[in-house]
């Protein structure tokens, strides 16, 4: 359970504070079916939601960090799994990938020095990593199990061998998450100087993390939760995480670990009681109608305060 004597505590900012800008960027498009995550929802409802990727500006050093790459326009080179289920069910479009994104905002490729992935779903990862080629990539620490039994080497697999260049790729340890933080007890303190925390979020898939980001220097902060869940909702206490019943009478979730992911959305959920914290899942499609003309590279998230 939360630890509620520590629930609402984020670090308060120190003299001369780093932070982090914030721009969210322009990944792709997904078709989702909210029945597949929210208890109750019309099974015949279809919602077309955005792909969020984000791009992070260290305020001192001037680094520039990506988080998640988004859907590619050329599915073909999907694992025949994936390009399946995109046939059947999640029809993609990409009007603007993360690289054109970028670009756009006059960045160059080759300017990104890090990406860090919240996991190695079709719909987050597998933007052109060929396309930056001085990054690091960052994963999750069971993310290398994935990949190493990834297509084509599993023939079945979800999981593209090559979403990232393995010698290119920190796979974050155990040892690695050794700070506790707000609502969450292992992240790890990315630069060293409390603008950026890479939050361990496990239950959705193995080596899904989180970022939680300062965006001030006067003790605003954001949240990037990936898929932590699907629906605001579900953050609030709204809805509940859907389950279903398959054909031999057993109860599955789309998440990985039901237990587990439901027990990091209540610490997700903790923050949206913090006045100064903007939380952002991946798929906000509400978000996205509102702010896709403003909040979007060369834009920024304003701070919350």
């Amino acid at each position: 359970m939360i630890d509620n004597t520590r629930t609402l505590m984020l670090p308060k900012p120190s003299p001369n504070q780093a932070y982090v800008n914030v721009s969210a960027l322009e990944a792709g498009f997904i078709q989702l079916p909210p029945a597949w995550y929210v208890q109750g929802a019309d099974p015949s409802e279809i919602r077309i939601v955005p792909s969020l990727a984000f791009y992070l500006q260290h305020s001192v050093s001037k680094e520039c960090v990506v988080f998640d790459l988004g859907v590619r326009r050329d599915t073909r080179s999907y694992p025949p799994a994936i390009r399946s289920l995109i046939a059947q069910a999640m029809p993609v479009n990409v009007p603007q990938t993360i690289e054109e994104s970028l670009s756009k905002g006059g960045i160059k490729h080759e300017d990104v020095r890090t990406i860090i992935l919240s996991h190695l779903h079709f719909d987050h990862s597998i933007g052109d990593a060929v396309s930056f080629p001085n990054a690091t990539f960052v994963l999750g620490k069971d993310s290398e199990e994935l990949l190493r039994n990834g297509y084509p080497a599993n023939p079945h697999s979800d999981f593209l061998q090559s979403s990232v260049p393995i010698e290119r790729t920190r796979f974050l340890t155990g040892g690695d998450f050794n700070i506790a933080i707000g609502p969450f007890p292992r992240a790890h303190d990315y630069f060293g100087d409390g603008s950026l925390y890479i939050v361990d979020a496990a239950g959705h898939c193995k080596g899904h993390i989180n970022v939680l980001a300062r965006t001030s220097t006067a003790g605003s902060w954001i949240y990037l939760g990936g898929d932590s869940a699907h629906d605001v909702r579900i953050l609030t206490g709204e809805k509940d995480v859907a389950t279903y019943t398959t054909s031999d009478g057993k109860t599955r979730c789309r998440h990985m670990d039901r237990e587990r992911a439901i027990e990091h959305i209540r610490r997700v959920g903790a923050l949206l009681k913090m006045p100064s914290v903007h939380v952002l899942i991946a798929h906000d499609w509400e978000w996205y109608k509102r702010h896709k003309h403003t909040e979007f590279f060369p834009g920024y998230i304003r701070a919350k305060l």
